[in-house]
């Protein structure tokens, strides 16, 4: 299988299966001389894991990251810094059951890209979904601490985080955002208001044994203007690639999105004032991107994610020799995917941003 390699100059290969020994990746291109240590990266994948909440998968993984390569320290050295050569990091499974994947070897789940793997290279790793698993994202958050760490170097003040701002039909209200109650509920959700009501949303489509989709939304501060190219390395278009990499994701939007379709001419115009060395804008409906390069300004991505199609209920499909069945799946799994897709998406927006970073040195000084 190729196309497991993502970016130009910060250059991410993810490898390993659900329900194999081990997932990780290969980061290329981080420069040399950044302080690095396996706390470093710990720290985001100990957001995404699994099993801290009744509302993601009851898999028990403690996703321990190891340093394999790319790394170096002596007695003369304060600390471990990067070389400049691939750093390689490993996830061991430690969790794996394959038991309740047995029983829909042979089906599709719709909705799921059981068929579609099957058709493109003939052999299909069911335990789990194999590369086509949401555990392959524990990878990317991987990449992404590291990617974190070489915008820390080259701008010093960037922040890249996210949240979650809607599940299923279940809203939250913008007036009442709080980026400090991400970190205090279990959804990665910044209105406080919206936990009971998603509480009880999440609890009833558990007992049925149902799913749901979300919305998350990542945003990025201390973007210098100038990241990105006219026409075919935008940005923008980039941020969307990323974002629709991510496993179940069926929607991007970047500053307004679709409802800019809405908006007149004057409306959507972002105007600017006088400001300290540059322009002051008085709005941002662009997301922070025009003509697919970084306006200084907050970048604004949004992206949706479907329900899991591993559920209790059964629904009708074929199995591998054509005969029409049904099929339900047991077992551990999120009722939601967008709740541990947050930090995967601060992740990739984090590896976008390092590799136009670099890209951007690289061609301009």
């Amino acid at each position: 299988m190729s196309h497991n390699t993502f970016g130009h100059l910060f250059r991410v290969t993810t490898f390993g299966e659900s329900h194999g020994p081990a997932i990780g990746c290969v980061v290329d291109g981080c420069p040399p001389g950044i302080p690095l240590v396996e706390a470093d990266i710990q720290r985001d994948l100990d957001r995404r894991k699994p099993g801290q909440s009744k509302f993601v998968t009851q898999r028990q993984e403690p996703d321990r990251v190891r340093i394999l390569s790319g790394v170096f320290q002596d007695e003369r050295m304060k600390q471990q810094v990067t070389t400049g050569t691939p750093i390689m990091l490993l996830i061991e499974n430690v969790d794996a059951r394959s038991k309740d994947y047995t029983d829909i070897r042979d089906k599709f789940r719709p909705g799921h890209a059981d068929f579609t793997y099957l058709a493109k290279y003939g052999v299909r790793d069911y335990r789990g979904g194999g590369r086509q698993s949401a555990r392959e994202t524990a990878s990317r958050v991987a990449a992404g601490a590291i990617a974190r760490k070489v915008l820390d170097l080259l701008y010093k003040k960037v922040v890249v985080r996210g949240a979650l701002i809607q599940i299923g039909t279940q809203k939250i209200s913008r007036s009442q955002w709080d980026w400090k109650e991400v970190a205090k509920n279990p959804f990665f959700c910044p209105d406080p208001t919206a936990i009971d009501p998603w509480t009880n949303y999440l609890e009833k489509l558990r007992k049925k044994g149902s799913s749901c989709g979300a919305i998350v939304e990542v945003v990025a501060d201390g973007i210098p203007a100038g990241l990105g190219a006219p026409i075919y390395a935008k940005l923008d278009a980039d941020i969307a690639g990323a974002f629709m990499s991510i496993n179940a994701v069926k929607g991007v939007e970047i500053g307004d999105g679709m409802a800019a379709a809405a908006l007149t001419g004057e409306e959507n115009a972002d105007e600017m004032r006088k400001g300290k060395g540059g322009p002051k804008f008085l709005s941002n409906h662009g997301g922070g991107v025009m003509g697919g390069i970084s306006t200084g300004q907050q970048i604004v991505a949004r992206f949706a994610v479907k329900p899991t199609s591993s559920i209790l209920n059964p629904r009708k499909t074929v199995d591998t020799s054509g005969k029409e069945t049904e099929i339900f799946t047991k077992g551990r799994h999120d009722p939601c995917v967008g709740i541990r897709a947050v930090p995967v998406g601060e992740a990739m927006l984090a590896c976008v941003l390092a590799d136009h970073a670099l890209r951007h040195r690289g061609q301009n000084g």
